[in-house]
């Protein structure tokens, strides 16, 4: 009678069962939905072809979705609008922030929080 001595299978077992490891999720980001980007790009529009603005940055991490607005695009931003849904029910997921870090608006809807970002009406 002979003994195996080696860790490979035996004859008599099936060979090839793969356990797969259970597959881990991506991390959930947080983005904004079309309205809310067609509301921001109405008067992104409007500032670019006033020549105010001239470029962009749109970021989606795990907490937060931001959307940068730049004069330049080697500068900081001038304004960023963040969605985070954790201050939802305390004081509004969105938030205009400006360059300096002041919050200048922040709200449940996003029409009237980037209002700020509309320039007043002059006389002509």
């Amino acid at each position: 009678m002979t003994e195996r001595t080696s860790a490979g299978p035996r004859p008599d077992e099936a060979a090839g069962h793969v356990i797969p490891f259970p597959a881990r999720a991506a991390p959930p980001q947080v983005a904004f939905n079309r309205d809310e980007l067609r509301t921001i790009f109405n008067i992104y529009g409007r500032q670019v072809a006033a020549g105010e603005w001239r470029d962009y940055a749109l970021d989606f991490r795990r907490d937060k979705a931001v959307f940068s607005i730049y004069r330049r695009t080697s500068e900081m931003p001038l304004y960023r609008i963040e969605k985070d849904p954790k201050l939802a029910r305390r004081q509004g997921a969105f938030a205009v922030i400006a360059a300096s870090g002041h919050v200048l608006k922040r709200g449940t809807d996003l029409a009237r929080v980037i209002a700020v970002l509309e320039p007043a009406p002059r006389a002509v």
